[in-house]
Parts: C-alpha cells; structure tokens; sequence
C-alpha cells in the first residue's frame, strides 16, 4: 500500500465532497468532516493488493474512497466471501475486537482508502468526541450489515437445502 503523504488541495476538496455525502457524516459539519480528515492518511492500493492478511490483528480502519475490496476466507483467493465498496468502512472487527482478523482484504482494482490508526483514532475520541461517536455507530451498523446480509446468505442456503431434501 502507498501512503499518498501529499493530499494536494484538489484531493483535499474532493475528500471533504465525498465524506459530506456519506451518510455518517450527515450530522457533522464541514468545518468536523475536515477535521476528520486530518486524522487520516489517503492510502492507494494496486489491483490484487493485499491490504490486510488473516490473522493480522486491525492495527486500522478503512474507509473506502474509490475501487473495490473482496474478502477472502483463504488464501487460495478461490472465491470471495464479500465486497466492500465506495463509501463503506472495512476492518472495523478486528480493529475493535483485537482479536485476528478470519479474512484477508485486497484490492479488486485499483482502490483508495482512508486510514485511521488505531493511535488518531484514540486521539479523536479524545479531542472530537462528537466525530468519532459518529465513526463508531457508522462502524455498528456497517457490522449489522454484515450480520444481516450473512444471515440471509445462510437462510437462502438452508432454504435449498431443505427443499432438497424433502425431493
């Protein structure tokens, strides 16, 4: 992964645009959604990178700006078991939970994240209370998602199953 240290002001510009139009920063204020961003690092990642491995325990979350992230269960990269896309968060488990992470993330195509480490995200929560309150029930409900969209995976799958067997 590249760290862009350089957000020049037109990248600076269209970060804010973006985070204004995401949903959790729909209570925050421009002057909160900049503020934000300076406890993040914009991050490029190449097609096929792997931007966290199995058993890594989330040192970071991820925001996705751009591009897509699959998840897989291993590392045969056989078939993923979920996507991440624009505007969502990613790494919230293992970042909260400290326990290893059960999948590895990479890049689909070429994908920009925000980085929020686990040292300025403490920060945050200390100085801007307000915004990281906002992260975190972003971060809940982005796992209820999961949760849900998990859940419905494994009814659709008992469903066939059943119906199999009563054949």
């Amino acid at each position: 992964m590249a760290v862009d240290k350089k957000v020049n002001k037109e990248n600076k510009v269209d970060l804010i645009q973006f985070l204004d139009d995401q949903v959790w920063c729909d209570s925050l204020t421009i002057k909160e959604v900049k503020i934000f961003l300076e406890f993040t690092q914009l991050v490029s990642c190449e097609r096929n990178e792997i931007i966290a491995e199995i058993g890594e325990v989330g040192e970071a979350l991820y925001l996705v700006i751009s591009g897509e992230v699959a998840l897989y269960r291993d590392t045969s990269n056989s078939t993923d078991v979920g996507r991440i896309k624009e505007g969502e968060i990613m790494g919230e488990m293992s970042f909260f939970d400290r326990r290893p992470r059960s999948v590895r993330l990479e890049a689909v195509k070429k994908t920009q994240l925000l980085k929020l480490s686990r040292s300025m995200y403490q920060r945050l929560r200390v100085e801007h209370p307000y915004i990281a309150l906002n992260l975190l029930e972003h971060a809940v409900v982005s796992l209820d998602h999961l949760f849900r969209r998990a859940s419905h995976d494994m009814s659709t799958f008992a469903n066939y199953l059943y119906a199999l067997g009563r054949k």
